[in-house]
């Protein structure tokens, strides 16, 4: 495509094309859809020179354009992800399929007999940044859920986005199933996402993925109905009964693991009993493996970390930098996180029950773990095999958004010539 071309024109067409395929979703046997699937992870792995190639030309242009580590990290794709898309396809192929679920039933005095039953939202929009394997993700979850989508992918990833998308149309074309039910925007120009976020007669939803900018873009301007969250600023609170081989571990993945991911944690809370104990250690640890620890009052004369300024709490840093800062119990953890947090993921690290009750009751994030690293926080490690993005609202979808999460529903209600009085 050059620039010279009629962007509204050009997603009109793009949303009538996955209107028209999502009609024929809606009604498409749950093993066409899964051999599409399993079709496409064929393709992708058959693909894999070509699809390195491309993510080589993406990463070229993204060193030109100074993007940093771990911008960088998410944009590549080497042996071992591209083995995780395939491996990724194929569990969400496998998994149940929520379309025609019976999700309650129950009979009336009147003679009614009533069901609701899981139904696709229709078409799905996906607006991302730089991770190429949403290509993947977003059209394979779409797909399992009877819904067509149109895939936005970032300027950064448009090389290794087109040569994914190749295969999931592959897939597609195998299982007999309309090419258009998974369709990838094939320009640059920023205007078709304007287009995007308008197109309330094409598109059902807009799922965006990416930083604080693009979702916050998404949020503010959009007409279509939006699954999102703006920012994940992921807290651990180490609690003063928390185990201190536990503690250690999990903070240093949470942290380390992947730092440019949503789920990496962005702010440490430690309860003033263990501050300079074990506090003091994981700090250490932290430091020992290169993280910048901007350290709050009680915790700025550890070795080796740097004061943190007031706006270093509340920011994700999608970096190898980390806020801490001491608190006096539970609660100051827990008054903490609401004033700072954006309800992503929190995890509290402790053996005490019922600290770890008052934890989970009283905040409200959308994902709360106990003695578990928020690097967990992903769809594919809560067992729904892949995730369209972290929505942290409270309307239909919650946390990892899988394929169960892209359903509406119905009621399908029977009578025996049943009439109202």
């Amino acid at each position: 495509m050059t620039d010279q071309i009629d962007i509204a024109g050009l997603m009109r067409e793009i949303g009538v094309r996955a209107r028209m395929a999502s009609a024929e979703l809606a009604h498409a046997p749950a093993e066409a859809r899964a051999k599409a699937l399993e079709a496409a992870a064929d393709a992708v792995e058959a693909a894999q020179a070509d699809i390195i190639a491309a993510n080589a030309r993406d990463m070229e242009l993204g060193r030109e354009k100074g993007l940093g580590p771990a911008m960088l990290d998410r944009l590549m794709l080497d042996e071992g992800r591209i083995a995780g898309v395939a491996a990724g396809l194929r569990a969400v192929a496998a998994q149940p399929d929520p379309v025609g679920q019976v999700i309650a039933e129950w009979d009336r005095p009147t003679g009614l007999h009533i069901q609701r039953v899981r139904t696709p939202l229709g078409v799905v929009g996906v607006i991302y940044e730089s991770r190429p394997n949403v290509t993947a993700d977003a059209g394979a979850l779409c797909l399992k859920a009877g819904n067509a989508v149109i895939l936005r992918g970032g300027s950064e990833s448009f090389h290794s986005s087109t040569a994914l998308h190749a295969c999931m149309v592959a897939g597609l074309r195998a299982a007999g199933l309309p090419e258009a039910a998974i369709q990838l925007v094939p320009t640059r120009d920023r205007a078709a996402v304007a287009e995007m976020l308008r197109m309330v007669e094409h598109i059902d939803v807009i799922v965006p993925r990416g930083g604080k900018g693009l979702v916050g873009l998404v949020q503010a301007e959009a007409r279509v109905p939006v699954f999102a969250h703006l920012e994940g600023i992921c807290h651990v609170y180490v609690d003063k009964a928390a185990d201190a081989d536990k503690a250690r571990r999990v903070v240093l993945n949470a942290k380390t693991r992947r730092t440019g991911i949503c789920g990496a944690a962005e702010c440490l809370l430690i309860h003033r009993d263990i501050a300079e104990g074990l506090g003091a250690q994981i700090i250490a640890d932290l430091v020992a493996a290169g993280v910048e620890v901007r350290a709050g009052e009680g915790l700025q004369h550890l070795p080796g970390v740097v004061p943190a300024a007031p706006e270093d709490f509340g920011h994700e840093f999608l970096d190898n930098i980390i806020a801490a800062a001491v608190v006096d119990d539970v609660d100051g953890a827990i008054a903490h996180i609401r004033r700072y947090g954006s309800s992503h993921t929190e995890a509290i690290l402790t053996e005490d029950d019922d600290a770890a009750t008052r934890f989970f009751t009283r905040l409200d994030s959308a994902i709360l773990m106990r003695n578990a690293s928020t690097q967990f926080a992903d769809g594919g490690e809560f067992g729904m095999g892949a995730e369209i993005g972290i929505a942290t609202g409270k309307m239909h979808a919650r946390g990892p958004v899988g394929a169960e999460q892209l359903t509406s529903f119905k009621y399908l209600v029977t009578g025996v010539g049943t009439v109202r009085g």
